[in-house]
């Protein structure tokens, strides 16, 4: 059963918004006293927060539908609905968060660290927030906005100071069981490693991270064997550990042609170059490794690399590998820039930034005006289309923005098509002018007049159809000589 996962798709969806109540305070002797519905509450946020008390993503793997809760519509009595819950999700230290084109989102390193996945909705202002001194007894509320739905990919990055690379049973699980006290499997056989092993390993006064690899083959950084999906776990290390198999028993295997291939898996992965590297020469407690250890040393250090020959089985070498790997881990901490908090960055729109565009689209011949901007899209999210009152106060708003303004000055005309929202999820309206606009324009509770007019443009669209419907009979009445 598969215990470590380091990649997962994880759909998160937040919490709707809760309704607005539309509600009239009623008490003996004063049957009409006043607005008083409630807010709805606020829905669940969806976070993903570093612990460093979890090691894998295997959770998500097994339940990759997470929900936060949604907030409760509020009531009459000014009583607002309460506030979904959160739902934190712990994940990895070193976890990258990525949208399903690869876009990184967010890169979450050290304890604490958090991401809102996906933002709860707000819940819907009651008629009392929406009393004013035109509309003193709104007969409507807002409606609750939906919370964000996410499809996320999580992927895990081991944070480690140190690499150990190679090919498969080089000794690397060996090599971080007497360098640590991490306790890896252990066997002689192919691919024993199937997930990283991390160890911690003290050199004096510095203390680091050592991660095992699981083993490389030619091929590696285009998905073969292991290689493509342990790969990304070298990225985050400060130091690469070539481990070297000097007791190797297949004949068209050596030290030298094991790095280069190695090397070039590395190169072909990119992003590593500037690590720098070691090499050590592993089992040289059998008497061929030995002879073979001193054959190859002179020519890896005319490469360029410091050379170390060590037994994990006898202990060999171990203490001058580990003050080594100190010395480059302390070097490269020092030469990393000093992390600054994070700042609060705002970015106020401009003044003349009205919020919004207006753009004229052709739609089965008949033109089209799509309004596209964060205030009128969640404007319509909050409209209950069932009360005229409602519709009319969302015409009053777009009004106020200049959303009007606009359309006029892109040739609307009245009764032309106006959509607001993306082409999958827009609400299309007739575009009837507003010429006034308030409370004096408000008939009984939840009407407003103008919405008893008869729309010009679906008269128009009638009178194309009856005629449609009129050829059609036509050419089903004809009949042939």
């Amino acid at each position: 059963m598969t215990t470590f996962v380091d990649r997962v798709e994880l759909h998160v969806a937040a919490g709707n918004g809760g309704h607005g109540c539309a509600s009239v305070h009623r008490e003996k002797f004063k049957p009409l006293g006043g607005p008083d519905g409630g807010n709805g509450g606020r829905g669940g946020d969806v976070i993903l927060t570093v612990d460093q008390s979890v090691t894998t993503l295997l959770d998500y793997h097994h339940s990759p539908h997470r929900k936060a809760t949604n907030g409760k519509p509020g009531e009459g009595g000014h009583r607002s609905g309460k506030e979904g819950q959160d739902l934190v999700l712990p994940v990895p230290d070193g976890t990258v968060v990525l949208d399903k084109a690869g876009n990184v989102l967010a890169d979450l390193i050290g304890h604490g660290t958090s991401y809102v996945a996906a933002q709860g909705g707000r819940g819907g202002l009651g008629n009392a927030a929406l009393a004013s001194a035109r509309r003193k007894a709104p007969g409507f509320a807002l409606l609750g906005e939906p919370g964000d739905l996410q499809d996320v990919v999580l992927e895990l990055k081991t944070v480690a100071d140190v690499a150990l690379v190679g090919y498969p049973s080089a000794g690397k699980s060996s090599l971080i069981s007497v360098l640590s006290a991490a306790k890896p499997k252990i066997a002689d056989y192919p691919f024993t490693t199937l997930v990283p092993n991390l160890g911690v390993v003290t050199a004096g006064s510095t203390v680091y991270t050592i991660a095992d690899v699981p083993g490389l083959i030619p091929g590696a950084s285009q998905g073969k064997g292991l290689g493509l999906e342990f790969l990304r776990h070298v990225e985050r290390c400060s130091v690469l550990v070539h481990v070297l198999d000097t007791a190797t028993l297949e004949s068209d295997r050596d030290p030298l042609s094991d790095l280069d291939i190695i090397e070039e898996e590395l190169r072909s992965y990119g992003g590593l170059e500037d690590r720098p590297r070691i090499v050590v020469l592993n089992k040289i407690d059998v008497p061929d490794g030995k002879d073979l250890a001193e054959m190859v040393r002179p020519d890896l250090e005319a490469r360029g690399y410091r050379v170390f020959e060590v037994s994990a089985v006898a202990h060999t070498g171990l203490r001058e590998l580990t003050f080594a790997l100190g010395d480059l881990v302390g070097r490269a901490r020092a030469a990393k820039p000093q992390e600054e908090a994070t700042r609060i960055v705002i970015r106020p729109k401009a003044v003349d930034d009205a919020g919004f565009t207006v753009s004229r689209e052709e739609l089965e011949g008949e033109p089209v005006y799509r309004v596209r901007g964060e205030k009128p899209e969640r404007w319509v999210r909050q409209t209950d289309f069932n009360n005229d009152e409602a519709v009319g106060y969302l015409a009053d708003r777009l009004n106020r923005l200049g959303v009007e303004d606009r359309l006029t000055k892109a040739g609307a005309r009245a009764g032309d098509a106006v959509a607001i929202g993306p082409e999958e999820n827009a609400v299309v309206f007739d575009w009837e002018p507003t010429v006034t606009a308030g409370a004096e324009m408000l008939g009984r509770r939840g009407e407003d007049h103008r919405f008893e007019e008869e729309r010009p443009a679906a008269q128009r669209r009638r009178d194309r159809q009856a005629e449609r419907d009129e050829a059609q009979k036509e050419f089903d009445d004809f009949e042939p000589f």
